[in-house]
């Protein structure tokens, strides 16, 4: 039914802290530490601190912006919290960041992820992964498409690690998927 929200959609359920697997899907890290665990993601643009931010806070969450050791870069990061730790244990083996078996993605988890690291780069829409998991870079091409954006896989030496999601069909399924583009996003930021 054309104008039907689908039940992916960003903002038809209330936000979880499961939505944040969208930020370990891409560049962010979680460290444990004495039965709490920490969710922190490098960002550059002031927009992206302000969105990871609220993100934090409307999982009740507090969250803090700290400057990065590279000019221009923040860490958005949670304190260490029990209300992490299962999101931790889901997605550490060991001291390696790792997927969980069977993940799916939905339209908070894509809206987090974008936030955290997504880009228009003229040729599609991008969806960074961390050069530092590639455990992690198999299972979000397939949870991309297990919702219908399969994307083409860019290695590092092509500009990635990243996901490439293009097509117009992909792309307006991407929109309906993570909602409004937040205030102040630029419009290489946002999925259009």
């Amino acid at each position: 039914m054309p104008g039907q929200l689908s039940f992916l959609t960003a903002g038809v359920r209330p936000p979880a802290v499961e939505d944040l697997e969208g930020l370990l899907l891409g560049v962010a890290q979680v460290v444990r530490l004495v039965g709490t665990a920490r969710l922190s993601v490098l960002v550059e643009q002031p927009w992206r601190v302000d969105e990871g931010l609220a993100a934090y806070a409307a999982r009740e969450l507090r969250g803090q912006a700290v400057a990065g050791d590279d000019p221009g870069v923040t860490s958005v990061r949670t304190p260490f919290t029990r209300a992490l730790l299962p999101l931790a244990e889901r997605w550490m083996r060991g001291a390696v960041k790792s997927a969980p078996a069977r993940f799916a993605l939905d339209g908070p988890r894509l809206r987090v992820w974008a936030i955290g690291a997504g880009r228009w780069d003229g040729h599609g829409y991008l969806f960074r992964l961390s050069p530092h998991d590639p455990a992690v870079w198999e299972p979000a091409g397939a949870a991309l498409a297990g919702v219908g954006l399969a994307g083409a896989f860019l290695g590092p030496r092509a500009g990635g690690p990243a996901y490439r999601v293009t097509g117009r069909r992909r792309s307006a399924r991407l929109r309906e998927y993570v909602g409004e583009a937040p205030d102040g996003a630029a419009v290489d930021d946002w999925p259009a």
